[in-house]
């Protein structure tokens, strides 16, 4: 079989609106927007920005609010029509983090939604939502080549300043071919997220708008009863949610409040799926695949999935869409199943890297291959299992400590709603495990040790726990624990049990 064209979006954008102009792409709250419409907007935008004086390569910041996705796509897919590289900014971002984020890139360009309120940094031109409405309808302006830059997505900083992750159009459009097209999510009518604009999660669903069968629905704020009744009202077939969305589903009830049967496909994707909330999910959703996603801002488009199968509930599957998946240990060799070590993806496609930072580039990004920054084994059948983030795994004295065992130990607790494992300074043993949680009632550190007795063993167990009301999350879902070990630092009659 010959090897498939790479492509850009924007072509794919053009080729799907000439097939299926009324095809209805995103729809959010009262507003909804059809392939036809969504192209002649692209065209206009592409247009305006080189009359503006925008040139291929040039970076444009894209500043929107979790209300204004159909008015985002549009900017988004505009710029890359015009050969400029998007920067996706989210107004959840603080002042300073979107100045950073827009002179690190060399923004010299802004659109805005309504919502947004500019950083103080000098931009040659910045377009609020009126003057991209008037723009007027316009031909097509010369478009990118499947190798030239695309976009620069920040990564969410978890532990450190967010670092500028560039892609080519080749990246973006991984996967996806004019002649003949291969829908994804053929069983849907409509997706449904809500995952916040400028992360990697929210990335591939609007590249999903375009290319999938079905049409993206979103909503701005992910609250669970409000999102169980969209999958009720519009009878959506796929879902796609961050574990934390998936565990106020389940707390909520309110999956089983409303008819979810419409239900074939949840998605999990961002951080590590508790087996004990995956095997929620599938009690709870009975006619629905239950898939975990594994992937990076970094590694993107390459990813693992896995099935959830009873038999192998911590597993993250296998790698999909022409990737490759090992793991080594310090000195580059693979290791053998069942051996802990590095995890590495690499893409079929073209590979990713850090704008501006090719020191960084070079420790994450080799041969193709992504670093993934995660510890983890393949088991005998190649199937992928994490033990924890490097920068997560806790020393404690001649042991370590696997933080992602700990917590998923800790979910099968009937009252602990969500955990958090990390390392506190020891005397003794140098660090020491301490768990943070959102439990249904007050909870002893000795009842919970007791709990994981037969579970973890002795120097895995928590040996001080806080209670909270809920865990501190970046913008794409993932807990920051940096700031749960300042509460230790604190005497507070919950916390040190």
């Amino acid at each position: 079989m010959s090897p498939v064209a790479a492509v850009t979006v924007p072509q794919v954008l053009a080729a799907r609106a000439a097939a299926e102009p009324g095809h209805v792409a995103v729809s959010q709250g009262m507003g909804s927007l059809d392939l036809g419409t969504w192209q002649a907007r692209t065209r206009a935008i592409a247009a305006g920005l080189r009359a503006a004086g925008v040139r291929p390569g040039d970076r444009v910041g894209l500043l929107y609010g979790a209300q204004d996705w159909i008015a985002y796509v549009v900017a988004y897919t505009g710029v890359l029509a015009a050969g400029a590289v998007a920067v996706p900014l989210s107004t959840r971002n603080a002042a300073a983090e979107l100045g950073y984020m827009l002179e690190h890139s060399g923004a010299t360009a802004v659109l805005h939604g309504p919502s947004a309120t500019l950083p103080g940094v000098p931009m040659r031109l910045v377009w609020d939502p009126a003057a991209v409405a008037d723009l007027p309808d316009a031909d097509p302006v010369p478009g990118p080549r499947p190798g030239d830059p695309a976009q620069i997505l920040y990564t969410s900083g978890t532990t450190g300043r967010p670092k500028g992750v560039a892609a080519a159009h080749a990246n973006l459009a991984h996967g996806m071919r004019l002649h003949p097209p291969l829908r994804p999510l053929a069983h849907s009518r409509q997706f449904l997220h809500a995952f916040p604009i400028g992360t990697n999660a929210a990335q591939t669903m609007l590249f999903n708008a375009v290319y999938a069968h079905a049409g993206m629905l979103v909503t701005a704020r992910f609250v669970p009863d409000r999102f169980a009744r969209l999958i009720e009202t519009h009878a959506v077939g796929s879902v796609f949610v961050v574990p934390a969305m998936a565990i106020e589903l389940l707390r909520s009830d309110a999956l089983r409040r409303h008819d979810t049967t419409s239900v074939q496909l949840l998605g999990s994707t961002a951080a590590v799926l508790p087996p004990a909330v995956a095997a929620g999910l599938a009690s709870a959703l009975p006619g629905a695949t239950i898939v975990n996603y594994y992937t990076s801002t970094e590694a993107a488009p390459a990813q693992s999935s896995v099935v959830f199968d009873p038999r192998r509930p911590a597993a993250l599957g296998k790698v999909v869409a022409g990737g490759a998946l090992r793991v080594t240990d310090e000195h580059g060799r693979a290791c053998p199943a069942g051996v802990t070590g590095e995890v590495w993806l690499r893409s079929a496609g073209a590979a990713r890297s850090y704008h501006g930072d090719p020191d960084a580039t070079g420790q994450v990004f080799r041969d193709g291959w992504t670093r993934m920054g995660d510890l983890g084994y393949l088991d005998a059948d190649g199937y992928l299992y994490l033990v924890d983030r490097e920068s997560d795994v806790i020393k404690s004295g001649a042991d370590k400590v696997s933080t992602v065992a700990v917590e998923a130990a800790l979910h099968e607790h009937p009252d602990i709603i969500e955990a958090a494992v990390f390392g506190l300074p020891d005397p003794v043993l140098g660090m020491a495990p301490a768990a943070a949680l959102v439990a249904t009632r007050e909870l002893r550190l000795g009842e919970v040790r007791r709990f994981l007795a037969d579970r973890v063993a002795g120097h895995g167990q928590p040996s001080r726990i806080v209670l909270v009301e809920e865990l501190p999350r970046n913008a794409g879902g993932k807990v920051v624990k940096h700031r749960l070990r300042a509460l230790f630092d604190q005497p507070d009659e919950r916390g040190d049990r």
